[in-house]
């Protein structure tokens, strides 16, 4: 991290602001070659931007964050800019002009906070999901995990690991015999035991945190003519697939994001399910078929002169929620056991999207304050440290002292891995290179 780097921290494109970040040992130097001046830390000033030939470039506010006291935990300047595309390109060409400096990687300021110390993983990680984040229930989980709700959950564990080994150390350094005393065995039964609960705790939320970072999948599935598309593009809010009364016209897969009562959601519109001689609806078909047996939620459509035909038992042996819905209610006659909707006229809508919305939230689990799993590394190394742990209990009172230690001290490792303290180089790597340049 001897190289300064620099790079626009908001969005591409024309805007009415743009804010470009300079992070590294020589930042103030930028300060110097625009003709700034000197700024007081952490107040902005506004001040005129000026090329090495006195050219003005821009008005802008500008921020000094001297290290380590800043994002990066470097020297850090903030330029915040108008956004014309003019002013941005002048100004990267500019700062390009500095010696040592040289455009950000992607991630590349939230790789340089970690390494300083200003977060850990699990809190990158965090500010990954909320960049990413598109509804709130995203929002609400990542700004948990980016302020320290599974940070200090494993610090926790890690205090209390320490604490046991503590235990072990002294009661041997004062011991004639080299004997554990008893009650020192019953004090890290307890602990030990504290930590395994906990552990458990967090490890029983399963999976509801990574089903929150990548959403819901629901499948409309159906005969021809069903409904499948008009619901798709009522739940959208525009036309996105193609509605028409010629059987077979859907033949692909069409996919929709939306947000379900602050959850995120795909949605899939399919090909109608029936015995065709056509190649390309019979792929339709196949597709619609292998989406559905990997599906969270499949909403089964049938038109209301069919609602008393019997649901296909290649839908009712899918693994995931099936819901059956009548459509088309406009124009038949009411009295279904089944949820009834006209996507034409909007009845029964707004009971299908609350009938939706809780099936979601039941998928999710209840959320919470507490410690969140994110990611399937977060469960694995979990998982691990659980193990050793009940390794720990298990021969406590039977074995030597050096292998109670030698469990308690794999558990440690296997936690550390969570926030980034050992064997981390191809997360890191993995990791920010999804981040945009200027985080």
């Amino acid at each position: 991290m001897t190289e300064t780097i620099f790079a626009v921290a908001t969005g591409r494109g024309k805007a009415g602001l743009s804010v470009i970040r300079v992070s590294g040992p020589d930042a103030a130097k930028a300060l110097d070659f625009l003709h700034v001046g000197s700024l007081r830390p952490r107040r902005a000033s506004l001040r005129r931007l000026k090329m090495p030939d006195g050219r003005i470039i821009d008005e802008a506010l500008c921020l000094w964050f001297p290290g380590p006291d800043s994002f990066t935990g470097e020297d850090t300047v903030e330029f915040q800019c108008h956004g014309a595309l003019s002013v941005v390109a002048l100004m990267m060409e500019t700062l390009g002009l500095i010696p040592g400096f040289r455009l950000a990687r992607p991630g590349e300021f939230s790789r340089r906070a970690l390494d300083n110390g200003r977060m850990d993983l699990t809190e990158a990680e965090g500010l990954a999901d909320l960049i990413d984040s598109e509804t709130e229930q995203q929002r609400q989980q990542a700004i948990r995990q980016l302020t320290g709700g599974l940070s200090c959950e494993i610090d926790h564990w890690r205090t209390d690991l320490i604490g046991v080994l503590a235990l072990f150390e002294a009661n041997l350094d004062f011991s004639d015999e080299g004997d554990v005393d008893t009650g020192v065995l019953v004090q890290a039964e307890s602990r030990l035991s504290r930590i395994r609960d906990q552990m458990g705790k967090v490890l029983a939320t399963g999976t509801r945190g990574e089903r929150l970072r990548e959403g819901i999948t629901i499948v409309l599935a159906g005969a021809p003519n069903a409904g499948k598309s008009t619901l798709l593009n009522v739940l959208a809010q525009r036309d996105i697939a193609i509605v028409s009364s010629i059987p077979g016209t859907t033949r692909d897969i069409v996919e929709v994001r939306l947000d379900l009562g602050g959850y995120p959601v795909t949605l899939l519109d399919t090909a109608g399910l029936r015995e065709s001689s056509d190649a390309i609806e019979q792929e339709g078909v196949r597709r619609m078929l292998a989406r559905a047996a990997v599906a969270d939620i499949v909403v089964w459509l049938r038109s209301g002169d069919e609602a008393d035909s019997a649901i296909p038992d290649e839908i009712r042996s899918i693994p995931g929620l099936l819901m059956p819905v009548v459509t088309q209610i406009d124009r038949y006659k009411a009295g279904w056991e089944d949820l009834a909707i006209s996507a034409l006229t909007g009845e029964g809508m707004d009971e299908l999207v609350r009938t939706l919305t809780e099936l979601v939230h039941n998928l999710m689990g209840q959320g919470g304050e507490g410690a969140v799993l994110t990611r399937a590394r977060h469960r694995e190394a979990v998982a691990e440290a659980l193990e050793s742990v009940d390794r720990a209990l298990a021969v406590l009172h039977s074995a030597g002292t050096e292998l109670v230690v030698e469990e308690v001290r794999i558990a440690m490792r296997a936690i550390a891995r969570v926030t980034g303290h050992v064997g981390i180089d191809d997360i890191l790597d993995q990791l920010f290179s999804q981040f945009c340049i200027g985080k």
